[in-house]
C-alpha cells in the first residue's frame, strides 16, 4: 500500500505532489527547499535554508516510520558554488556518519531566493542494517 505524506506546504496542493511517498519499506522524499513553513519565510543564507530543508525532510521521514539514519540516496541542487562551503558544513553535521550515495548539481531553482533543494530516498530500517 502506498502512503502519501504532506508537510502542510501550500505548494504541495497547488503543484500536485506529496512531500514524501512511502511504498513498502521505501520512502521517496520530494525536492525540499529551505522554507520555514510555519512562517512561510525563506532565510537569506544557504546554511539556514539547508537546516530548514533537512528539518522538513526529517519530519516527513519520521511520519513514514523512518529517519535520516535510513537515507540511502541524496541529491542536492545548489544555485551558486560560492555557497558550497557553508552548505557542506551543515551537510557534514547531518550525513557524515550516514554517508548516503550523493549527487550535487548546480542549477537554477524556481525562485531567486532559493539557494538549495534537497531530495532523498530512504529505506525503512536501512540504518539498522
Amino acid at each position: 500500500m502506498v502512503k502519501r505524506i504532506s508537510s502542510g506546504s501550500p505548494f504541495e496542493a497547488r503543484i500536485g505532489y506529496s512531500r514524501a511517498v512511502v511504498d513498502g519499506d521505501m520512502v521517496y522524499v520530494s525536492g525540499t527547499t529551505g522554507y520555514d513553513y510555519a512562517r512561510m519565510e525563506m532565510p537569506e543564507d544557504v546554511a539556514a535554508q539547508t537546516r530548514n530543508a533537512l528539518g522538513t525532510i526529517e519530519k516527513a521521514l519520521k511520519e513514514a516510520g523512518s529517519g535520516l539514519h535510513d537515507v540511502l540516496r541524496v541529491r542536492y541542487y545548489l544555485t551558486d558554488m560560492a555557497d558550497y562551503d557553508a552548505l557542506v558544513e551543515v551537510l557534514g553535521q547531518t550525513f557524515s556518519e550516514i554517508r548516503p550515495a550523493a549527487t550535487m548539481v548546480v542549477c537554477g531553482l524556481t525562485t531567486p531566493e532559493m539557494k538549495i533543494e534537497i531530495e532523498v530516498t530512504a529505506r525503512i530500517g536501512a540504518g539498522s542494517a
